[in-house]
């Protein structure tokens, strides 16, 4: 129904902020991780939002892109998990992170997020896990953290290939992604060189 506010910010708390958008305040409720990435308050922002009806309340539901939207709403069809176990998972996890924790059986990692125990991580990673790709969860992650090397370049199709190799070999995707990460000037080597580089890295963990 509300795809996104945007607005001046006028207050931010540990989970909740609001955006003024068309003389409306919006109250909407945030992961922890959010308001310390926010501009200062007066400034402008853009909030992606999820919009909940319940027989007992209304809430809108907020985050910075469109990818935690997704993650968060993904969250939602778990069996169990609620919005505020939803929150808790994005408070202490990026989406990235989360994403390779399901894809490499991380249960242990996920289980931090408050109100989420081992039981229910389980559940997030079995029934996630089909619904996540290993070499599109590398892709985001290099579009997030990257800047001016996209996905689908030489560089990020070497090291997506890097990670598949390595898996196939054995390694989580945790372990592989870190591998490849950790090698200097990884964006000037072939798959080949990268993939020796990265078995050196991992030979010294």
């Amino acid at each position: 129904m509300i795809s996104y506010v945007r607005g001046e910010l006028i207050s931010v708390d540990a989970d909740t902020i609001v955006v003024e958008a068309g003389q409306i305040g919006y109250n909407i409720r945030v992961p922890l991780s959010l308001p310390e990435q926010l501009p200062p308050i007066g400034a402008e922002v853009r909030i992606y939002t999820h919009f909940q009806v319940r027989e007992d309340a209304m809430q809108l539901f907020g985050f910075l892109t469109r990818d935690d939207r997704e993650i968060f709403r993904m969250l939602l069809g778990v069996s169990g998990v609620g919005p505020k176990v939803a929150l808790g998972v994005l408070s202490v996890m990026t989406t990235d992170d989360l994403r390779f924790a399901v894809l490499s059986g991380d249960a242990k990692a996920i289980a931090r997020a408050p109100g989420l125990g081992p039981k229910t991580a389980q559940k997030v990673i079995l029934e996630l896990k089909d619904k996540l790709d290993l070499e599109e969860a590398f892709e985001k992650r290099l579009e997030h953290t990257e800047e001016g090397t996209k996905p689908g370049t030489a560089a990020s199709d070497a090291r997506g290939e890097t990670v598949e190799a390595l898996t196939a070999l054995g390694y989580s995707a945790t372990e592989a992604l870190r591998a490849v990460r950790g090698v200097e000037n990884a964006e000037e080597m072939d798959v080949e060189e990268l993939l020796k580089q990265a078995l050196k890295g991992l030979s010294l963990f």
